[in-house]
């Protein structure tokens, strides 16, 4: 299998653009966790994202894109998301892999790079009650605002199929 260059994101922005979706894009120092994130909080208003990308012991793999500060039960998210059985966190080789990020810029734009459809993606309901939802643009040293209604736009451009579930408490 031949080795895919991850996608960039002046290729994340042109393929917004192309799909008619606005994105805005505020740059700032790296970021790895939630908790470090807070700081921008007043600088970039609507929804900001978690996100877990997870596996089952089949080898499917999930990528939960949740409100920043939501529980996801690991021991039975698995029954909500059609998983064959409980689900650890995926290795990083095949976050890189399959969506083409690293540890700690894991996004819903990821799904840019998923061309042999390997993930299976699923946005919280509660997320999608913000108007705008914000994303690493694939890396973890900017933040993208957009839409809520045109990341489901994106992720199904990409060939995905995005299911919106409640999977928080």
């Amino acid at each position: 299998m031949s080795e895919m260059q991850p996608k960039t994101q002046d290729e994340l922005f042109a393929l917004l653009d192309s799909l008619g979706i606005a994105h805005k894009t505020m740059r700032h120092e790296p970021v790895f966790t939630v908790a470090e994130s807070v700081a921008l909080r007043d600088a970039i208003a609507g929804g900001h994202t978690k996100n877990l990308f997870v596996k089952d012991k089949k080898d499917n793999y999930f990528l939960l894109t949740v409100e920043e500060n939501a529980t996801v039960d690991l021991k039975t998210v698995h029954t909500l998301i059609g998983g064959a059985s409980k689900v650890s966190f995926g290795k990083p080789e095949k976050l890189m892999e399959y969506l083409g990020v690293i540890p700690g810029a894991v996004t819903a734009f990821g799904v840019i790079n998923d061309i042999g459809q390997n993930v299976k993606i699923i946005i919280d309901e509660e997320l999608m009650k913000d108007e705008i939802v914000n994303c690493h643009p694939l890396s973890n040293d900017a933040t993208t605002s957009i839409a809520s209604k045109d990341l489901l736009r994106f992720i199904e451009a990409t060939g995905h199929e995005a299911l919106v579930l409640k999977v928080t408490s």
